[in-house]
């Protein structure tokens, strides 16, 4: 299989330690006989997703491959390498082929997983399987950090707090347990800079996903020395890194052939997957919010300060695939699992579950039972979670109504948390799996007191990566400008004045309920206790 995970020649030898610039620096500037379209690739941890579209916006078609997780043991979350570059090949043909009536690809981009890894060696073959931002081996690892006081020189530095699926901590861990593969490994890429290596013949990234496998020094806009040297690499075994959204090379003739694709297609440097969601919906000032409520549920906020003292002490700090925009986000927690999980426990017969969480979504509930996150709360240090309160005469309905509300408390905390940091939210942007429910929305919205602006039905991810690939082709102009005129339609929902004042009351007993139980466990009480 000539265009498989195989030899990359030429440019795919370079490692580029610091900012780098796609040597020819060109766009499209040939005249296309046919309309051009885009395509944005949306590479996420369970399926690779391409989606065409035309200059307008209008998606023209989409292809879907899945990408198995492998759990070889407890804690670890790996995938093929070489069945994500298969999957990539297959979706980017089956688009192609798909949207020939309407015009001719003429440019892509990616919009990638952050975080997760792959070694490769001399010729760009992957050596181990690539380690997801799921991951969690190097867990012990990162306390051990935490319990030095690395963790706060960490985030200095990269604007990230330590993690154990992400680059920094996986990449100490193989070098400390897997000296043999370390010693092979030529070059640690993630996700976007291995597919373009053998998409274009080099391995470079965007500053988006680069940052969040916290070896970027975020005021520098390069590899960090240090942290690499934490991590026991050297920059040189790093990739490029240019801005999102810049010309990075031409397909390989190989490729082009076996995807389908016209030999002279343009590939744009794309970015993290929730910035270019938040891109396709149209986020780009101050002041607006995405919150991601798939499996995981991430908070992300815009900014146009990289100073990290704006920020609440538990967020971290990226760059947004917006020029001169950041990103500050904090993962809440696995909320959608949890749903799921308590759901096939409380209503085995899966006719019922649906029905009974649009029941729970809509209903107060018990006035005394709380649900803490099965993580702890984010905000009180990750101290242990649960049901508080629960007794005997509870039922279903009333503890999947705590559970959900549990949830949206978090939410409403975190916003208080950004409010505090002079980050108020004006709106909030929703998209992921609870957006398909009408009562989700609305209950979130009375919980925190900001209107809930749903976004679900679209491929935003996808739909962003489109947008830097079209306006650094030069085929949609300046990009603030073509952001609205693809922005679509969303459906707004208010709050609700009186469910918002009966849940503001049952908020300070769920602040201190959490309080307290991170008293009593050892963990970290939020820097503002609530009054009980």
């Amino acid at each position: 299989d000539r265009v498989g995970v195989r030899p990359v020649a030429g440019r795919g030898s370079r490692a580029g330690g610091g900012a780098a610039t796609f040597p020819a620096g060109e766009r499209l500037t040939q005249a296309v006989r046919v309309e051009p379209l885009l395509l944005g690739v949306e590479v996420g941890t369970s399926a690779v997703k391409a989606v065409v579209y035309d200059l307008e916006g209008v998606e023209r078609s989409t292809a879907r491959r899945p990408v198995a997780l492998m759990t070889p043991q407890p804690g670890w979350a790996e995938q093929d390498a070489a069945a994500l570059w298969h999957a990539l090949l297959a979706v980017l043909h089956e688009a192609a082929a798909e949207s020939a009536a309407h015009g001719q690809i003429a440019v892509l981009a990616l919009a990638a997983q952050a975080g997760s890894i792959v070694p490769v060696d001399r010729q760009g073959a992957p050596l181990a399987p690539l380690i997801t931002w799921l991951d969690q081996r190097a867990a012990p690892l990162v306390a051990e950090w935490c319990r030095q006081g690395r963790d706060v020189h960490i985030r200095e530095v990269s604007g990230w707090h330590p993690h154990g699926g992400l680059g920094l901590a996986i990449l100490a861990w193989l070098t400390r347990n897997s000296p043999q593969l370390a010693a092979h490994a030529a070059q640690y890429l993630d996700v976007q800079g291995f597919l373009l290596q053998h998409l274009i013949g080099w391995s470079v990234t965007d500053y988006s996903e680069a940052a969040e496998l916290l070896l970027f020094d975020r005021s520098v806009r390069a590899w960090s020395p240090e942290l690499c040297a934490l991590a026991g690499i050297g920059i040189g075994q790093l990739g490029a890194v240019i801005p999102a959204g810049t010309p990075a090379g031409r397909l390989l003739p190989a490729v082009a052939t076996a995807a389908g694709l016209p030999p002279d297609v343009l590939v744009v440097a794309g970015g993290q997957d929730q910035c270019c969601a938040a891109l396709g919906m149209g986020i780009l000032a101050p002041g607006e919010l995405m919150l991601a409520s798939g499996t995981a549920w991430v908070l992300t906020a815009l900014t146009s300060s990289p100073e990290l003292e704006q920020l609440p002490p538990g967020m971290d700090l990226n760059f947004h695939v917006v020029p001169r925009v950041y990103t500050a986000s904090q993962l809440l927690g696995g909320f959608g699992a949890v749903v799921d999980w308590w759901l096939t426990v409380l209503y085995p017969d899966s006719a019922e579950r649906y029905t009974a969480l649009d029941a729970a979504l809509q209903s107060s509930g018990s006035n005394d039972l709380y649900f803490l996150p099965l993580g702890g709360s984010v905000q009180a240090g990750h101290a242990p979670g649960g049901f508080l309160g629960l007794r005997l005469n509870h039922t279903r309905a009333e503890i999947m109504a705590a559970l959900c509300q549990g949830i949206g408390f978090e939410v409403r905390w975190a916003l208080d948390a950004l409010a505090a940091a002079h980050l108020p939210a004006a709106r909030l942007w929703m998209s992921g799996g609870a957006t398909h429910s009408p009562h989700w929305p609305a209950l979130l919205a009375a919980m925190t007191g900001t209107p809930v602006q749903v976004a679900h039905g679209a491929n935003w991810p996808a739909r962003g990566a489109a947008l830097l690939a079209g306006t650094g082709a030069g085929l949609l102009g300046d990009l603030q400008a073509a952001v609205v005129r693809w922005r679509l339609p969303l459906a707004t929902v208010e709050p609700d004045a009186h469910a918002a004042a009966r849940y503001g009351a049952r908020f300070a007993g769920y602040q201190a309920a959490v309080q307290r139980v991170a008293g009593l466990t050892g963990g970290e009480p939020a820097d503002t206790p609530a009054e009980a």
